[in-house]
């Protein structure tokens, strides 16, 4: 909605990288504020203790499979 927003002009939008990328390169959006902006290295996952429940380790296999297919594609 964010991306929407701003390239119908309806103001600045904020948003990681990769939900604009595209336009950036169209020339659809620009960058502004870009010193403000710092790099973002991406998500951290903290879990406590040596047990992983399932539904947990299900998501971590989930998130590295699909790490991994971007950075195939890249």
């Amino acid at each position: 909605m964010v991306v929407d927003a701003a390239l119908a002009a309806v103001g600045l939008g904020y948003v990681l990288e990769e939900r604009a990328i595209a336009h950036f390169k169209s020339g659809a959006l620009v960058r502004v504020l870009a010193d403000w902006c710092p790099p973002f290295p991406g998500f951290h996952l903290y879990y406590p203790g040596r047990q992983v429940s399932p539904a947990l380790a299900a998501f971590i296999d989930a998130i590295r499979l699909r790490r991994s297919a971007k950075a195939r594609r890249q």
